[in-house]
């Protein structure tokens, strides 16, 4: 096929490898995407880029990164060339099976709320790959092509990904009973969080993001303590609180049973606790991809309840 329609404008090939290598971030990633070779994607791109007359990405370290005129360009090709790719896939003989959509997220998350609520899929025939990670680095992935979903507790920047709000995660400063009898809970209200330098702080991580921003939103200071157990799984903090190892902060949603049943009781009921907003995170255009969207549906549906 020539790098051209007749009359002279870029041809559908030349848009589809355009749109891919912006969605992936890559042109080895956006390659991969469309089954094509690196040097026939980076040739199309050459081609396209001559026949419109300006630069659509520039090259990066790691990946490239879309011009403001690659950024408009694929606004306004993404929904056509995916609808068209739909329409023609659907003529097409089915695949054996889709391949299984990759979904990357907080491990406590993903174990807690996402997984469950996918769980039901996989007897419709979609496959998971799950994937634990912190969001900045799983948002690294998703850009480059190799995750197709990212649950974040960030909103990620730029237009090369597309994000949805999934859910408010609720903040709570909790200790198990034992330790909570040594709290006097009024003057915690009244005086800060000088009533607990006595007890311990367990965190997920040496700098104490979430106990921190509870400090700063809560009791308007800066915490200067360190902690006293730090393990890298927020389902590990939490044991360590039932046994009364300390006191942390937790989202409610991996507590709510130890509070239901009193294995861990909150410390203050603040009227306006911290709120964090959890994302889906997705490159623009999966309805080329039905379980994918289907996954992406779902996950969204139950965000709602969580």
């Amino acid at each position: 096929m020539s790098d051209r329609d007749s009359d002279g404008s870029p041809d559908l090939n030349q848009l589809r490898t355009f749109l891919a290598v912006h969605r992936a971030g890559s042109i080895t990633a956006g390659a991969r995407l469309i089954g094509l070779s690196q040097p026939t994607v980076t040739a199309q791109l050459q081609v396209l880029e001559k026949r419109l007359g300006y630069r659509l990405f520039e090259r990066l370290p790691r990946g490239v990164a879309p011009t403001a005129a690659a950024d408009e360009l694929a606004a306004r090709v993404a929904e056509p060339l995916d609808l068209l790719e739909l329409a023609v896939g659907g003529r097409r003989a089915a695949p054996a099976g889709q391949p299984p959509v990759r979904l990357g997220g907080p491990a406590e998350m993903l174990a807690v709320q996402a997984v469950p609520a996918l769980a039901p899929l996989v007897s419709d025939g979609v496959r998971l790959h799950v994937t634990a990670g912190l969001s900045e680095e799983l948002l690294i992935e998703l850009r480059a092509g190799e995750l197709d979903l990212v649950v974040s507790t960030v909103r990620p920047r730029g237009r090369a990904v597309v994000a949805e709000p999934l859910s408010d995660e609720e903040f709570v400063l909790v200790a198990a009973p034992e330790t909570a009898q040594r709290v006097d809970r009024a003057r915690l209200s009244r005086e800060g969080p000088a009533v607990l330098a006595d007890l311990p702080l367990v965190s997920y991580a040496p700098d104490m993001p979430i106990l921190r921003r509870y400090w700063r939103h809560v009791f308007g200071v800066r915490l200067t303590r360190s902690a006293a157990v730090v393990v890298a799984d927020l389902r590990a903090v939490r044991s360590a609180v039932v046994a009364g190892g300390g006191i942390s902060v937790l989202p409610r949603y991996l507590c709510a049973d130890e509070l239901s049943c009193g294995a861990l009781v909150p410390l203050l009921e603040p009227e306006d606790p911290p709120i964090n907003t959890g994302f889906l995170v997705r490159r623009p255009g999966t309805v080329v991809r039905p379980h994918v969207e289907l996954v992406a549906r779902r996950l969204l549906a139950a965000g709602r309840t969580w």
